[in-house]
């Protein structure tokens, strides 16, 4: 009994032991940290698309994630060191203007992985990838449909800065629109943007609703009935106006409007849609993987990283030889029989 007893109480012992030692520990998360640019994570355009992207990383994939907003141009260095300074794993930098901060911190940081969007460095930067997207074959689909829906045979686009991820909207929109007046005979009109002058219309900003209304309403006094604003926010202030005047359509950008600004869907003939969320969260799946490296991601029509959005409330309107030839078209941009413009 005796002998019983102290092997128990031994037992009782190391029982003990093994649970006052030491726990093991946690496995580290990968952390990703997104900056913005200027215009809000709530932005209804590439910020908030960028957003849902690592949000798609967070529910597929488990990693911790965290933004910072710039207010400004100069916040863009501060947020980028605030997230290395943290020791996150991989920083997404969103939009062209972020350039330049992004190749001087990757440089700087070579043990930490950086995507940004809008963007892409030659050479290549061991450390970051490039989220590009062939935007202008969309906007050339959305061009063509605009001429195939105008009743007054002038359309409009503008643009926030003149920058190339703005610009590669507008030259596809122009080529497209001139591409349904070669097939058609007739004689739409671009207001707003002319690609053999490299000139336009610009507000200067990313983030004035007024400018977009007043860029809007001076597009429909010249006779647009159908507006492209790629501008980001400013957008808004354009739909707004668009939707003060009945009988004007507009085409969003970045994404599709009728969700990311249903009170607008009303309005919205289509959007011409960067699917950036897809790209973030695979630029973060690659990281995870371990399968990351540094490059260029191009988004196009062939690989779904482009596209037009449905046309929600229009769907009747647009006829069904239009819609038609819309897929023709796209085949003739995949397989580079029709040039979009865009060099």
């Amino acid at each position: 009994m005796r002998k019983w007893v102290l092997t128990f109480i031994t037992l009782m012992l190391l029982a003990s032991l093994v649970a006052c030692g030491p726990k093991p520990t946690p496995e580290k998360k990968f952390r990703v940290g997104m900056v913005t640019d200027v215009g809000g994570i709530d932005d209804k355009s590439f910020n908030a698309t960028s957003w849902q992207g690592m949000e798609l990383a967070k529910q597929e994939l488990g990693v911790e994630v965290a933004y910072l907003e710039s207010q400004q141009q100069a916040d863009y260095a501060s947020n980028i060191t605030q997230f290395i300074d943290q020791g996150y794993d991989m920083i997404i930098t969103v939009g062209f203007l972020l350039g330049d901060d992004t190749k001087k911190f990757a440089e700087q940081n070579p043990n930490v992985k950086f995507a940004i969007v809008d963007f892409a460095y030659d050479p290549p930067i061991p450390n970051v990838l490039g989220l590009t997207f062939a935007t202008d074959e969309a906007a050339f689909l959305a061009g063509y449909l605009a001429a195939g829906m105008t009743k007054t045979g002038k359309v409009g686009t503008f643009g926030g800065i003149k920058i190339p991820p703005v610009t590669i909207f507008m030259v596809g929109f122009e080529y497209g629109v001139k591409y349904y007046n070669q097939k058609h005979g007739t004689n739409v009109q671009v207001l707003g943007w002319d690609t053999a002058k490299d000139e336009g219309l610009f507000v200067g900003n990313f983030e004035s609703t007024d400018d977009g209304r007043r860029a809007g309403e001076d597009l429909i006094a010249e006779g647009a009935d159908i507006i492209m604003p790629v501008a980001g926010p400013v957008g808004l202030g354009t739909a707004a106006a668009v939707k003060d005047h009945p009988g004007t359509m507009l085409i969003g950008v970045d994404t599709d409007w009728c969700v990311s600004a249903a009170e607008y869907c009303p309005v919205v003939l289509t959007s011409v849609m960067k699917n950036m969320h897809i790209a973030v969260r695979d630029a973060i799946k690659m990281a995870v993987e371990g399968k990351f490296q540094g490059g260029v991601y191009v988004g196009t029509l062939s690989n779904g990283g482009v596209g037009i959005a449905p046309f929600h409330e229009f769907d009747d309107d647009v006829p069904a030889s239009l819609k038609a030839e819309l897929e023709e078209v796209a085949k003739g941009i995949k397989d580079g029989t029709i040039d979009t413009g865009w060099k």
